[in-house]
């Protein structure tokens, strides 16, 4: 694929991502998306085969970019403690969104497809961001910033804390001090105190 090629895929990506964050999966259509992207619906077709391949790369684009934050964080040394703290400040961020999230979206997408196993994007979203806690917790207790004798299990707990509070501020709603006090917590267990 061509640099143009690239970028008009990414321009897509950006557009449809907010038609998914505003309408949810199900009411989309490819219609609102060439809208949105002012294209052409051939233009789009040659990117995109329909809304469920386009949702999929967009939660794909979702994942690079938690991924570049954590990259950009590891290039400026910051300490494993700070880049555990930088991760779950970004998984606030996403919890807090009201306009700009897609978790209806996601939910939405996982009741109407019922994809199982390992072809499952939400899944290997929830798998990578597992290991990224992995990775983060054993390099914090290997350079003795953190304690845990389980890291396998403290990274999957944590990854379904987050997941229980996205879904929380889509029906009861949650503030930024109860993820502040989840994020305390979090970084208590591990040995840590958040300032």
């Amino acid at each position: 694929m061509g640099e143009k090629s690239l970028q008009k895929r990414k321009y897509i990506l950006e557009k449809a991502r907010g038609v998914f964050c505003q309408k949810g999966y199900r009411a989309v259509t490819m219609k609102e998306i060439v809208e949105a992207c002012g294209i052409s619906r051939g233009g789009l077709y040659l990117h995109f085969i329909n809304t469920k391949d386009l949702f999929e790369a967009v939660l794909a684009q979702e994942h690079i970019n938690a991924e570049a934050v954590l990259r950009n964080a590891k290039v400026q040394n910051a300490s494993p403690g700070e880049m555990l703290l930088l991760y779950l400040n970004a998984q606030k961020k996403v919890i807090l969104k009201k306009k700009d999230n897609l978790s209806t979206a996601i939910y939405e997408y996982m009741f109407d497809n019922k994809i199982r196993g390992k072809n499952n994007p939400v899944r290997r979203q929830f798998e990578a961001s597992v290991a990224v806690l992995e990775s983060l917790i054993a390099e914090g207790v290997a350079q003795e910033w953190m304690v845990c004798e389980d890291i396998a299990e403290a990274a999957r707990n944590i990854a379904y804390t987050f997941e229980g509070l996205k879904i929380s501020s889509c029906t009861i709603g949650v503030s930024a001090e109860v993820v502040d006090k989840e994020i305390a917590y979090i970084m208590g267990i591990l040995g840590m105190v958040v300032k």
